[in-house]
């Protein structure tokens, strides 16, 4: 079953948003929670812009930015697992799909950089 990274990275937001509401109240959990939800949401935002990309240079840019963010949202679920801030269940799930993500868009990159077709492909298998 193939899955768009542009719907994949729009669930994956959500969640992100859902977990973050769940997680504790206080200093911590704002701080760590404002800085996931920064990252977390940016991912699929930068796929769409690379999306609506005029050049292949702008689309290679975006979807970096996105691999980016994916890779800085990866940091932060770490921390809040070791750190045991939030559910923990949760959290291990969305760093599954974070590196999952980061997987995808880093292919993407690649091939694009590649591809001389001058096609671009958005799909992809589930790893």
């Amino acid at each position: 079953m193939q899955n768009n990274i542009k719907e994949r990275t729009f669930s994956f937001a959500v969640k992100i948003v859902q977990y973050v509401r769940t997680m504790p109240k206080g200093q911590i959990g704002y701080v760590l929670g404002t800085q996931l939800l920064r990252s977390g949401t940016s991912i699929g935002a930068n796929v769409e812009e690379a999306l609506g990309a005029k050049s292949r240079k702008e689309f290679i840019n975006s979807m970096n930015i996105a691999k980016r963010e994916a890779r800085e949202t990866r940091y932060w679920l770490k921390l809040l697992q070791e750190a045991a801030v939030g559910t923990s269940s949760i959290c291990e799930e969305l760093l599954r799909e974070a590196e999952v993500i980061t997987r995808i868009l880093t292919a993407i990159v690649k091939t694009s950089q590649r591809n001389s077709s001058g096609r671009l492909i958005l799909t992809t298998h589930n790893p």
